[in-house]
Order: C-alpha cells, then sequence, then structure tokens
C-alpha cells in the first residue's frame, strides 16, 4: 500500500485549518446579523483600530462586513468621515456613538436618552449609523457599527447589543491569538524586518540597517507572513500590532 505525499498531508492540514477558520466568521457574522436584525439595521461592520504609516497614524480598519462588493469604497468613505472622531473617542469614552446622515436621510432618535450616547454632527451619508466602542486593550480595540435609513434606539435594547458587540470582539481577537502557536512564534529578525516595515522602510534600507540581503529581508518577511496567517505584508503588520510583537 503506498504512502500518501507529504503535500497532500499538508494541503489537508491546511485545508482543515481553513475551514475551521471560515466557519468561525460565520459564526460571527451569524451573530452580528442578529444584532443588524435588533435594531432594523441595514449593514453592520467591525473596524479595529490600527496604527499605519511613518511616523505611525492610528485609524479603522475594516474586519467584517455586510457591504458585499461596495466593501472597499464604503470602508474608505466610512473611515474619511469618522475615522478621527471614532478614534478619540474611544480613548476617551466608552458610550456608543450616533450620526444622522445627509438631511433628507435618516433621523437617530435618542431623544430622552441624549446621556447614553456620543452624538456626532450631521455626515454626508444616506444612512444613519450607531457604533459600539469595545476596548480591549492595545490589541483590539475598534467599534461594531450598524447603518440603516433611521435607527429608534431604546435603552434596553443599546444595553443589551453592546454587551454582545463586547463578546464577539472579544471571541475575534481570542481566535487570532489561538491561530499564533508558540511553534509558529515570530523570532527576533522577523519581529525586527516587521516593525521596520510597520514604520514605512522598504525591503532595501531595512537590509541596509540590518546588515542583510535584500533577498533574506523578503524571506523574514514572508515567513512573518505565513505564521501570522495573512495574506499580504500589510496585514501581517496590522495583526502583529494586535498580536503585540510590534507597535
Amino acid at each position: 500500500m503506498g504512502q500518501s505525499s507529504g503535500k497532500g498531508s499538508d494541503d489537508m492540514r491546511l485545508g482543515g485549518r481553513a475551514s475551521g477558520r471560515i466557519g468561525r466568521i460565520e459564526l460571527f457574522q451569524t451573530r452580528l446579523q442578529a444584532m443588524r436584525k435588533a435594531l432594523a439595521a441595514r449593514h453592520y461592520a467591525v473596524f479595529r483600530i490600527a496604527a499605519v504609516g511613518a511616523p505611525p497614524v492610528r485609524t479603522l480598519s475594516l474586519e467584517l462586513n455586510s457591504w458585499g462588493d461596495e466593501a472597499e469604497r464604503e470602508a474608505s468613505a466610512f473611515t474619511a468621515l469618522f475615522g478621527e472622531d471614532l478614534v478619540a473617542h474611544i480613548e476617551a469614552s466608552l458610550l456608543p456613538v450616533v450620526w444622522n446622515g445627509t438631511e433628507e436621510h435618516q433621523i437617530c432618535d435618542v431623544d430622552g436618552l441624549s446621556r447614553f450616547f456620543r452624538r456626532l454632527g450631521n455626515r454626508a451619508l444616506p444612512s444613519a449609523g450607531l457604533a459600539f466602542p469595545v476596548r480591549l486593550g492595545t490589541q483590539g480595540n475598534g467599534y461594531v457599527v450598524f447603518t440603516a435609513d433611521s435607527l429608534d434606539l431604546k435603552s434596553e435594547t443599546i444595553l443589551s447589543l453592546h454587551a454582545r458587540a463586547c463578546q464577539i470582539m472579544t471571541d475575534m481577537l481570542a481566535m487570532e491569538e489561538r491561530k499564533v502557536q508558540p511553534s509558529a512564534a515570530l523570532n527576533e529578525r522577523e519581529i525586527a524586518c516587521l516593525q521596520m516595515a510597520g514604520d514605512g522602510h522598504t525591503s532595501e534600507v531595512i537590509a541596509e540597517k540590518m546588515g542583510l540581503s535584500v533577498h533574506t529581508v523578503n524571506a523574514y518577511l514572508g515567513t512573518a507572513t505565513t505564521k501570522l496567517n495573512s495574506v499580504n505584508r500589510i496585514q501581517a503588520i496590522a495583526k502583529a500590532i494586535r498580536l503585540g510583537f510590534i507597535d
């Protein structure tokens, strides 16, 4: 009886891990859909706060959403309009944030509940919105966001959904942390290369600073990206920040 190839076994293990991850993401999406229905909202999105560029600037990074094919455009517009306000807000308060859309659309009804919310000025979006802040330390701060034509907010609903938003983001962070097993932990060279890449340095500059060849630097960045289960260097840097490998 012939032996199965090592590659085939590796493919099966990789397929199993990918299938498990997809299943967990679908579970998060199911939980977010239930919250969306409770609010009669149109869309949901989960954003993490990440530091990008050199010098690093804290901004919103999209993790999950129901925008479909329009996700990139919607996330870009949302970050441009709300990023600065939401990053600043979570440092000072955990009150949910609400806003109106354009004048002819959507009103967030928070009459009598104003002390339980932070209300932003009207924004040039065809939707009202609600954002639940979640603070999990430098690795997991972010927001669970819902948008709709209108939102009729009730205190008991908001308290329950805020708790559910916190649990979803806690579980998402725990899932990511479990993916980095001790055997796959980043080594010092991988961390150093990721840190400098996160600071905005090219592979050529990193190679010069570390006394390595460009090929070796790219190899370290490649293995770090694989260990962090990321699709590219940018995502690897963001995950390394959230997991506390770099700052």
